[in-house]
């Protein structure tokens, strides 16, 4: 057991992260999404976390991971297919709010591509997490920041 990390994170899911380097990229996939397939295609780590949305998972692995401050649009959606323009997507409002609690840029750390685009950059993805959510269009790619030095931690050290 251990402490600060959100109970939905499963061990493997820890692990990932912690794994993962710099610019290295994890898909939070809906229920929908070709996991299985696109994790084949490169050879990714596929997670299931088939009892939880994208929103909480988003929001847990954040808590952990930075997101990239070398680029301008960390965090991409899938955009919606022509033939779907019309459809509301509410759940993207809340991944903006999210991504804004976590990141001082707020929605502008959030780009998109399209569909078939998305597909493939999600076949470079160190991980995919094939979740339970049933909202449409709602793929999210992020890609990992760098943690910055604690100038507290060797302080702390250096009292004992």
């Amino acid at each position: 057991m251990l402490n600060h990390v959100p109970h939905l994170l499963t061990p493997e899911l820890v692990k990932a992260l912690c794994e993962m380097g710099h610019s290295d990229t994890i898909v939070l996939a809906d229920a929908n999404f070709p996991g299985t397939m696109i994790a084949r295609a490169q050879g990714a780590l596929l997670l299931r976390a088939d009892g939880h949305g994208v929103p909480e998972l988003l929001d847990a692995i954040l808590e952990l991971m930075p997101l990239d401050t070398y680029v301008d649009q960390p965090v991409r959606m899938m955009e919606k297919m022509p033939c779907d323009r019309e459809l509301d997507i509410p759940v993207w409002e809340t991944y903006k709010r999210i991504v804004a609690h976590y990141d001082p840029r707020g929605a502008a750390a959030i780009g998109a591509y399209e569909r078939f685009a998305f597909y493939e950059e999600a076949k470079k993805a160190f991980c995919i997490v094939q979740t339970g959510e049933t909202a449409v269009y709602a793929n999210l790619i992020l890609q990992k920041g760098v943690i910055q030095a604690d100038p507290g931690l060797k302080a702390r050290y250096l009292q004992y």
